[in-house]
């Protein structure tokens, strides 16, 4: 289980989050939802380590994070996804895949690795030696999941990843998505499309202005009362 006790964090003497808590369970799809500005990326970040933590805890399985340096973060198991892709667009499809297993407990299962998003994302496997610049922005997004599953992660953390896309790249994502479930992932997905999102998410946290406004299992949560919330309406 991934704990958030109490989270008060941000940058440098701005503070974002105000007192979050939040549990994501082992094996389980937890989506986070608001709109722009409600700290839900900086929350995704204060996990990864990526910004000062002010107050609070962040527990994975009882083992606190607080300290963990980001480039250590993928020898426990965790992988971030980030909004925008990030890829490196100079280097082959292949290439950017393996910069994913560069953690060196992750490379001896690399041949294994490869064939599994590969088997996901289809698409990448023809276009293996593209550059990835060249990449449509479905394919893109594509290979930036791709490439966060190449360390294997068990707790994935991923933003937006629908953003910018096509309703038929969107699907799709979404379906490699509810795969990752039935593979037992830990999986924290930070969305702004609330009905897919509801669809396959197990539990839903609603955040603005960096607190939290709602936590609740999916399928108790009243879509329209969500969404008077979410347009603080």
């Amino acid at each position: 289980m991934l704990e958030i006790d109490h989270l008060r964090a941000g940058y440098g003497s701005i503070n974002v989050l105000w007192d979050v808590s939040i549990d994501i369970p082992s094996g389980r799809l937890t989506t986070i939802l608001g709109p722009n500005g409600a700290g839900k990326t900086t929350l995704l970040r204060a996990i990864m380590g990526m910004v000062a933590i002010h107050q609070g805890d962040i527990r994975l399985n009882g083992k606190r994070l607080n300290q963990i340096k980001t480039w250590h973060m993928a020898q426990l198991g965790i992988a971030m996804i980030p909004e925008g892709r990030m890829i490196f667009k100079d280097m082959s499809v292949e290439e950017n895949l393996m910069m994913g297993a560069f953690p060196k407990q992750q490379r001896q299962g690399i041949k294994a690795n490869l064939e599994h998003v590969y088997a996901l994302f289809p698409h990448l496997k023809d276009r293996t030696h593209q550059i990835a610049g060249s990449l449509s922005g479905g394919e893109a997004q594509m290979l930036a999941m791709a490439r966060g599953l190449m360390s294997a992660p068990q707790t994935i953390l991923i933003d937006e990843p629908s953003l910018g896309l096509a309703p038929v790249i969107v699907r799709e994502v979404f379906k490699v998505l509810e795969q990752l479930k039935v593979e037992g992932r830990t999986i924290v997905l930070v969305e702004q499309n609330t009905r897919m999102a509801l669809r396959i998410a197990d539990y839903v946290h609603l955040m603005q202005s960096g607190k939290v406004l709602l936590s609740k299992p999916s399928d108790q949560v009243d879509i329209d009362r969500l969404h008077d919330l979410y347009f603080a309406r």
